[in-house]
């Protein structure tokens, strides 16, 4: 019987242990804090400092739920502060890049006054341990005189009052070290009971013990009856406890109603225990299901932080997903204890791993930024000095040169870029504008070329078959010395023209090559006018070409020593070769002759 029942008993002290070490668990990364009995709500974080200090500076013992609350509560405001400030400065211009968290002193006083809480309580926690240590020893003194007593019958009736007095003082030291608690309660009870049964000369008495002792183990079995009945389960779970405690400090009943009465308080028990146990699976299996739904927002933001972002509106985007995940977080409970610490750290590492990488990116987009921002104030500054120049060929030249550099040049913070181009874009107007009030005359003078070269081409058509070289040279030379055409009519005037020429060249049986020297020789009056340098570099050209020839007829006539021209086939390739040399002699001549005329004309 005394095993049945010390086994139940200390399962109660075990699932005392259990709760205490459920009510451990905080979730380090939700700001919603536990519901606490008859506890205030804080609205600020000064409320909750103040509270801070009269708990520091009082001389009762910190409560631990009210202290973690006040934690809990404090740096819940303290984040949303922070954001705010955050969402403010962002909303203000500001750059998130560079924003810097101000240190804030409600934090400093909280944290220096949790330092002083801790060390107090640090400080009876110590003096709490050695009082259960001093009630430990007293506890054994009196197994040790209860058992003194127990050794005869003779013993026992005559300390009987001492005995009452014993178990009063047992009743009256309370708390010993918890390790200790059902060794030191199993050999009490064991002696009380030895006493008991050895008492005889006192009978009138002992059975008024155990009538007494079974009224109180019947109202403690009423009591745990009705705990069944109770909502708040873990409530009635503490109330178990101590009306456990209370049956351990209760004498015996008479020996043939023992078994009874533990039967019925046991039960009792059993029923409470059983709801204390399904009320924490199912937390537990709540902690599961949170488990599950915080590791699927891990798994969400690590492949976010594998996407490509290939600029600032992609990282935009990925953050906006990122907090939006983060806002679901905090909405979600607990986990189970020995992995929230840990998936909270999996989901703060994948977070801070994205934003760090954000950070970076804007630090390199800004310091790219200010690279820009110089490069194109420098082609603002070049367009603005030429926007005055009346050399219209060579500035329409560079500033076409700078606009093409413009485009390569990277991005810059939209409202400065804007005012940036409109100052480039204006200094390239004032040009181009001024450039096209000083040609307006020049639009005139093209189209009266225009209709000197159709007159001219018109002559080419007229001449007949008794036409001379001379003739058609007299034309050429006076077309080429008609100046521009407009744009837009010069390929059709060329195609025109050129028509005619062949016509005529046909008509006269002029070659080819020789019309091409003739052409080239009218062109080179017009290179002439352009220097002694644009003959230069014409001459150095076929200079260049002339040897490209020569090259070439040297390879084909090596190759032409190594065919054998006794078959048919053989025959057939040696001849096309032999056209593809004297075609590149042809070639070769008329550079040659092109270089005579360059001579001569320098």
């Amino acid at each position: 019987m005394m095993d049945s029942q010390e086994k139940a008993l200390n399962q109660g002290t075990q699932e005392v242990a259990n709760v205490e070490n459920v009510a451990e668990i905080k979730n380090v990364d939700t700001p919603a804090e536990q519901p606490v009995a008859n506890t205030k709500v804080y609205k600020t974080k000064q409320e909750v400092v103040e509270r801070l200090k009269q708990i520091a500076q009082s001389d009762d013992n910190p409560d631990k739920d009210e202290i973690d609350l006040l934690k809990t509560v404090f740096y819940k405001l303290h984040v949303a502060e922070r954001e705010a400030r955050l969402k403010e400065y962002i909303e203000g211009g500001g750059d998130p890049t560079t924003y810097q968290i101000v240190p804030d002193e409600d934090e400093e006083t909280f944290k220096e006054q949790m330092a002083v809480v801790r060390e107090k309580r640090a400080k009876v926690f110590l003096e709490q341990e050695a009082e259960k240590q001093a009630n430990l020893e007293k506890k054994l003194a009196i197994i040790e005189r209860i058992k003194a007593m127990a050794t005869s019958p003779d013993e026992a009736n005559k300390s009987y009052n001492e005995f009452k007095e014993l178990q009063q003082e047992w009743k009256d030291i309370k708390a010993v070290p918890a390790e200790k608690a059902s060794e030191l309660w199993r050999n009490y009870q064991l002696y009380v009971e030895q006493y008991y049964d050895l008492l005889k000369l006192n009978s009138e008495a002992r059975e008024y013990d155990f009538k007494k002792n079974l009224e109180i183990k019947t109202k403690l079995c009423e009591a745990a009856e009705k705990l069944a009945d109770e909502e708040d389960v873990i409530s009635a779970f503490h109330q178990l406890q101590e009306l456990h405690q209370q049956y351990r400090e209760t004498g015996p009943v008479a020996k043939e109603l023992r078994e009874q009465i533990w039967t019925r308080f046991k039960a009792a028990s059993t029923v409470i225990n059983k709801r204390h146990q399904q009320h924490f699976e199912d937390l537990r299996a709540g902690e599961e299901e949170n488990l599950a739904r915080k590791t699927a927002l891990c798994e969400k933001v690590e492949e976010i932080g594998k996407l490509e972002n290939k600029g600032a509106a992609d990282w935009e985007k990925h953050s906006k997903e990122i907090i939006e995940i983060q806002n679901e977080w905090k909405t979600i409970g607990f986990a189970p204890q020995k992995m929230n610490v840990k998936i909270f750290e999996r989901f703060r590492a994948a977070c801070d791993d994205f934003f760090g990488r954000k950070t970076e990116f804007f630090k390199q987009l800004k310091a790219a930024y200010a690279d820009n921002i110089e490069r194109k104030k420098a082609l603002v500054e070049k367009a603005k000095s030429l926007a005055e120049s009346t050399e219209w060929k060579s500035t329409s030249d560079k500033l076409i040169a700078l606009q093409k550099e413009w485009k390569t040049v990277g991005q810059v913070p939209k409202k400065l870029g804007d005012q940036l181009w409109n100052e480039f874009l204006g200094a390239c107007n004032k040009f181009f504008e001024a450039r096209k009030a000083a040609n307006a005359g020049t639009r005139g003078e093209e189209r009266a070329n225009l209709d000197k070269k159709r007159e001219l081409i018109a002559q080419l058509k007229g001449l007949g078959a008794d036409a001379t070289k001379d003739q058609v040279q007299a034309i050429v030379d006076e077309y080429n010395k008609v100046g521009h055409v407009p744009f837009k009519e010069k390929d059709t005037l060329y195609a025109e023209y050129h028509e005619a020429l062949d016509v005529i060249y046909r008509q006269l049986n002029i070659s080819s090559k020789r019309r091409r020297l003739d052409d080239f020789k009218s062109n080179i009056k017009n290179m002439a006018k352009r220097g002694e340098e644009a003959l230069g570099s014409e001459r150095s050209r076929l200079m260049r070409r002339f040897d490209q020839l020569k090259q070439e007829i040297q390879t084909y006539e090596n190759n032409l020593g190594f065919l054998n021209a006794s078959s048919k086939k053989g025959n057939s390739l040696i001849d096309e070769m032999n056209r593809k040399v004297q075609k590149l002699r042809d070639d070769l001549e008329l550079v040659r002759q092109k270089i005579k005329a360059i001579d001569a004309e320098k």
